[in-house]
């Protein structure tokens, strides 16, 4: 278990640290970083590394669409919880959008692209 520092909650971007928490409280155990922070920099290269080309090569058709598929996931799972967030629903129908072009852009190019993606992220076959 991570534990954070009211100082490195405040680098997350949180302002009012000492006014939520007790002033004399100095650690934080087991705070919920992971859902503000869920696609940190290392995440993304991850992604991109395990489905593109290398780490720094962010403009690949597959690493884009592994991304934009880790995105819908997190999207959904919020959805599930909160029902009425419908901004939420916009934005991942657009990004559901998103994926189904660059997907329908690979099949168009290179067929094999296309199978050995969605083979690996376990994806339908949209493209008929």
């Amino acid at each position: 278990m991570k534990e954070y520092t009211l100082q490195g909650l405040k680098s997350f971007g949180f302002k009012r640290i000492k006014t939520i928490f007790a002033p004399q409280l100095t650690k934080i155990k087991s705070f919920n970083i992971i859902s503000v922070m869920y696609l940190s920099k290392e995440y993304k290269a991850d992604i991109f590394a395990k489905h593109g080309k290398g780490a720094t090569d962010t403009g690949s058709s597959e690493g884009q669409v592994a991304l934009f598929t880790s995105r819908i996931a997190h999207l959904t799972g919020h959805l599930k919880k909160n029902k009425k967030d419908f901004s939420t629903q916009l934005a991942l129908q657009k990004l559901v959008g998103k994926r189904r072009a660059l997907l329908a852009y690979l099949h168009k190019k290179d067929i094999n692209r296309y199978r050995a993606i969605i083979k690996a992220l376990e994806l339908r076959d949209i493209i008929k």
